[in-house]
């Protein structure tokens, strides 16, 4: 649905003028929390409506995976504007050298990318993985052992920057790199719909076009969806190079990763794994080995193909259980303000990034990271979490002195005020908690 609309509405000479889709940067605050608005509604509008059909199907509804998936989707729009360098570094210079003269009000331009970049993405997504240090980045994406619309939102920061070299080929064919921004935009917002359990078959699209049915398969742990199902709007391309695997009737999927990593903590779903290929790597007896164990598949081990050997792989059967820590009401509404609160901070960073300097910019991503590790570690029961959550809400009242946040008084006072009380009741629980011989209450 999100391609329902004229060429000449999605068309642009400069890469400037590109909407982010996502996060439209504004200049004016009035339009600034109108955007906000927008967005925030549109989401929470198909996220509770998700939430009371699987209410209403007797399904789990685990808040705690939602918002972890929901602070790494935050953090990824948070750096964006650092890892889409990727996409354009170096595609301007090729571009001097292409074989066709496309005109980037074309009609021909804009279908020759809607195929292109479709065709393109499949081959970065492939490559994520089997690629180990690709992996390290969409492993992020894989995490989630729900399957529901915030999984789509799961990104890492880091998944951008392993575009770099897939794209800039098509500055070759003539392609005006915003051509290429466009449907990059277009494709990301069209896999949100397909991160869902509700729809079941699409009839006669499934032999086109990506659709949940597929995409479920693409996130099982089972054997036989590994490596399956990569394409983003098209599912041709899968068919076209054998990874197309329909979704079976006869096995429930358990989705999540094949070892799933136990923690919440969205930063640290970030770093972990870079740690695993490190130690990897290290264990090898020669140079050779430590190379393939970076730039060889995931279930690479010495003696085994490229991609490792899938008679080797565990045989993940349903059902298993899910890491599922339970929290108090009390808490799931703190995290709910103040995974709110960072939203703000991050469309706020986003509304005056070309203005901000340096410092502004790693002040805003340090609270935005703060937010959500420690938050996360709360969940985890990690016991100097609560000391830290104490002094990052006391690091805000500091730099809230400094000057106005908001251009709105009655809103910097507010502010003021929930973190003044936020920094004084964990203050009194850190003191507990390390008193305490064992660490905080965590469910299992």
């Amino acid at each position: 649905m999100f391609y329902l609309v004229s060429p000449n509405a999605t068309t642009y000479q400069d890469p400037r003028d590109v909407p982010k889709y996502v996060n439209e940067e504004e200049n004016e605050m009035r339009n600034f929390v109108e955007t906000l608005l927008k967005i925030s509604l549109t989401f929470v509008l198909f996220l509770l409506l998700e939430l009371a059909l699987r209410l209403w199907q007797g399904k789990p509804a685990r808040l705690n995976d939602a918002y972890t998936s929901l602070a790494l989707g935050i953090m990824h729009e948070a750096t964006l504007f650092v890892s889409e360098t990727a996409l354009v570094v170096g595609y301007e210079w090729l571009y001097q050298y292409r074989l066709f003269d496309l005109k980037w009000d074309s009609a021909v331009s804009w279908w020759a990318a809607f195929f292109l970049v479709d065709f393109v993405y499949y081959w970065v997504h492939r490559a994520n993985h089997e690629i180990n240090l690709l992996w390290a980045a969409h492993q992020v994406h894989h995490s989630s052992e729900d399957y529901t619309l915030p999984t789509g939102l799961r990104l890492s920061m880091f998944q951008r920057l392993t575009y770099f070299g897939f794209y800039q080929p098509l500055a070759l064919l003539g392609l005006p790199i915003t051509s290429v921004m466009v449907h990059l935009g277009l494709n990301y917002l069209f896999q949100f719909w397909v991160h869902n359990e509700a729809i079941k078959k699409s009839g006669p699209l499934e032999w086109v076009f990506n659709t949940p049915s597929h995409h479920r398969v693409h996130h099982g742990a089972n054997k036989w969806c590994l490596d399956k199902n990569y394409g983003s709007v098209l599912i041709i391309w899968d068919r076209i190079f054998g990874t197309f695997q329909e979704e079976r009737d006869d096995e429930e999927i358990v989705y999540g990763l094949v070892e799933q990593p136990q923690f919440l903590n969205g930063v640290w779903h970030e770093l972990f794994y870079l740690e695993k290929i490190y130690e990897k790597a290290k264990g090898m007896s020669s140079w050779s080995d430590s190379l393939k164990a970076v730039f060889y598949g995931p279930g690479w081990f010495p003696g085994t193909p490229r991609l490792g050997d899938p008679d080797t792989f565990p045989d993940v059967k349903a059902p298993r259980k899910k890491y599922d820590p339970q929290m108090p009401l009390w808490f799931m509404a703190y995290t709910t303000v103040h995974f709110s609160l960072a939203f703000g901070a991050q469309q706020l960073l986003l509304v005056h990034l070309k203005v901000s300097s340096g410092f502004t910019v790693a002040i805003f991503l340090a609270f935005i990271f703060l937010t959500f590790g420690t938050l996360g570690s709360m969940f985890d029961g990690w016991r100097w979490a609560p000391m830290l959550e104490a002094a990052r809400c006391a690091a805000y009242l500091f730099y809230a002195r400094t000057g106005p946040i908001t251009s709105t008084p009655m809103v910097d006072t507010a502010l003021y005020f929930c973190y003044y009380m936020s920094t004084v009741f964990w203050t009194v629980m850190s003191v507990k908690t390390l008193q305490s011989p064992v660490k905080i209450a965590k469910g299992e």
